[in-house]
Parts: C-alpha cells; structure tokens; sequence
C-alpha cells in the first residue's frame, strides 16, 4: 500500500539536504554508466575483432601445401609438391568427421573481365558449392550462389562481388542473368554477394565459378591450389587436421614428422584464441565496473550512517509515540533504495544513449574501423545490473536502518 507520509518525509529529507543527496546519487551514477560504457566498448572491439578475423567458418581447417624441410624416404628437403583432386577424394573417403570440403583455385593475378564496353580487372576463383557453406561472412544480395549442379555439369555461370558489380554495371542495370567475358569465355552471372566484415573488403572484388570449370577451362593440368574442410559435431578440430595432414604426408612421400610441409590455418583452434582473450577482458571489464559499483553503494552505505546519526533525537521521537522497528527500518531503507534507483537508471539511460549516439556518429561518418565495430550492450545483462544495483542499495541502507530501529528512545532524545 502506498504510504504517501513516508514519502513525503523521504522528499523533505532529500530536499533539506542537496548537496548530500547529490554526492551520493552521483556516486551510484557514475558506477552504472562506466559499467554500462566500458561492457559496451569490451563488446564493440569484440565485434570488430570477430568481424576482421574470423572470416569463415568457425570450424573450417584449410590446408596449403608448402615445402618439406625434412628427407623421407630418398625425397630431398625444400621439396615442393602439387595437390590434385584425387588428393581431395581420399579426404572425402578415408577421412571421418568431415562436414564441407572444397577446393579453392585461382588464376594468378588479376584479369581483365569485361562487359559490354566496361572492362577492370578482378581476379578469379574456383570453388565448389561446399565452399559458400564456409565462407559465412559473404551474404549473397541478389541471385543465388552456385550449388552442385553448376559444379556436375560444369556450367559456364559465375557468382561477383558487389564491388565487381558497380565497377561493370550501370546502376539501372540488374547484373543477374547478364554475361561477363573472361579470357575470351563468357559467363552468365546468377548471383552477387557481399562480405559482412571491414576485413573482407578485397574479397568482394572476386568472381566466383564452379570448380569443374575452372578446371575444364584454366587448369587442365587438374592441380588445386587449396583445400577447406570443416568439422562435423561431436570432431575437435586439431582431431581433422591431424587425420588430414597424416593422409596428405602418406600420398606426398612427406616425413610423418615434417611440420612445416603443410601451411595450416586451423579457424577453430583462432577462434578458441579468440574467446579466451575475450573471456579475460571481459573478466577485467566487470571486475573494473563493480569495483566502481561497489565504491557506490559504500558511498550510499556511508551517507546513510550519517542520516542516521543526524536524525537520532527524530528516531527517538517517533519511538517514544509508538512507531514501530519496521517502521523506521523500511523509511531508512526505502530512501536509500530510492536514491540508489534513481541515480542507477539516469546511469544507465545515459550509457545506452553515449553508445547509440557513437554508433549513429560511426555510421554517419562512414568510418569502418577494423578492430572496432558496433559497441553495444546486452538489455538483460544492463537491467541485471541496475537489479542488482537496487538490491545493493537496499542492503546499504539495511545496516544503518536496524542500527536506527534499535536506538532506545531515552537515548535518542539525549542525543545531540
């Protein structure tokens, strides 16, 4: 039930006494809002470093072949050595736990690609369907990507970047079910993808065609450049790339022990790195903002020790004319909740809106910082802290409070 007199003693209290109040509340202010701007800043480098780094998926393992740097078997050391596609179906034969494998070729160095009477240079690639199940920062805007039957039927169809697009299309132009020309070949484009990352951005300067004919039409010798796969559930990564590396080391005549035969980039094993230094910023965050939190809620604890110091003689009063301990527990308690509510939720407000106001600042500037993307804060882990914040404050003022309740009034109207 509301008790419009206690509240109205809390208004009188707060009133007569500004300076105090203010100092108290600003306390428990600035705690909630460098939490809330530092949790929002830790989550913005996060996204920009997830974003520039992990490009792919967070399972794939893709394999380089490299030099040998140890002899085997009358094989010298420095040897370099080729890939071919019988090399990628014994990986999908012998090798268990693979989900997505797909070869990556390219031609070296940029081509010219033309249509109509546009022309630039872009360079191209050869991949198969599996390899647009990997490369989950690229977003297809319009069309399709290519699929099995491009790659079975060695269609002459292809896949741009939207920065190909614009290079070669007019604006009114839909690129979709247009023809480009490659070394006098021509392609028809069934679809145009972007990359969601700053990262990412040379990438969308690519064209795209089905393995099969980029074999058939720029590499009959059938050699591959690079090969992905992916694990499937229930697979560590470091488990696949050891059954792939063994596999690869057994058909080139490769030492079991060379480790440098093979350039691995195992994304699973970057984004475990990745999560552990976050995990520890993280930690470092929270441990910074409620350390600031507490020395608010200490703040509050502190003032309310000397409200009730200042209102003894009232508190004896009020005892002397039959007010009960609860009474003047939940009055000491309630203003301090109060207080501690107030000044958590400007904190918070204020927080939220510094972090959207630097995003739309960021967005409007068109600056794309790579290690820094989109900070924010999550709504439930914001309003858990203000919750918890309230609770605090209720605890600060509960200590004072029963020490006010249990004041004899003899004592109290004695006091000065």
């Amino acid at each position: 039930m509301f008790d419009f007199d206690k509240w109205q003693e809390i208004f009188d209290a707060i009133r007569h006494n500004k300076v105090r109040t203010f100092a108290t509340a600003f306390g428990v202010f600035w705690g909630i809002l460098m939490l809330i701007l530092l949790l929002g800043a830790g989550q913005g480098l996060q996204n920009g470093v997830r974003s520039s780094m992990l490009l792919d998926a967070t399972n794939s393992i893709w394999v380089i072949p490299s030099r040998t740097s140890m002899s085997y078997q009358g094989m010298p050391a420095g040897r370099s050595y080729t890939l071919y596609e019988d090399d990628l179906e014994a990986v999908d034969n012998e090798i268990q736990g693979v989900e997505f494998l797909s070869p990556e070729n390219w031609l070296r160095g940029d081509y010219i690609i033309r249509y109509k009477t546009n022309s630039s240079r872009f360079t191209i690639f050869g991949a198969s369907s599996d390899y647009f199940e990997i490369k989950v920062s690229q977003k297809t805007v319009s069309g399709r990507s290519l699929n099995k039957l491009d790659d079975i039927e060695k269609r002459k169809v292809c896949i741009i970047g939207e920065r190909v697009a614009e290079s070669l299309f007019p604006a009114d132009v839909d690129p979709v079910g247009e023809y480009i020309t490659v070394r006098g070949l021509s392609f028809r484009v069934v679809g145009v993808f972007s990359f969601d990352s700053s990262a990412g951005m040379d990438q969308a300067q690519r064209v795209y065609i089905p393995f099969s004919t980029f074999q058939q039409s720029f590499n009959p010798d059938r050699a591959v450049n690079i090969f992905v796969v992916t694990t499937e559930q229930g697979t560590s990564g470091i488990e696949l790339e050891n059954r792939v590396t063994k596999l690869m080391k057994r058909r080139h005549t490769i030492h079991p022990d060379d480790g440098r035969a093979f350039y691995v980039h195992n994304q699973e094993e970057e984004h475990k790195k990745v999560t552990e230094l976050f995990a520890g910023i993280e930690l470092f965050i929270w441990l910074v903002g409620i350390g600031t939190l507490m020395a608010g809620i200490v703040g509050v604890s502190n003032i309310m020790i000397i409200v009730v110091k200042e209102r003894t003689r009232e508190i004896g009063v009020r005892k002397a004319v039959g007010a009960t301990p609860w009474s003047i527990v939940s009055l000491i308690m309630q203003e301090s909740i109060f207080i501690t509510a107030v000044a958590g939720y400007f904190g918070l407000f204020l927080g939220v809106v510094l972090l959207e106001s630097v995003n739309k600042m960021l967005e409007a500037m068109g600056a794309d910082i790579e290690f820094f993307k989109r900070p924010e804060v999550d709504f439930q882990v914001a309003i858990t802290s203000v919750v918890v914040l309230v609770i605090a404050g209720a605890v600060a003022g509960l200590f004072p409070a029963i020490r006010a309740a249990s004041v004899k009034p003899v004592e109290a109207l004695k006091s000065d």
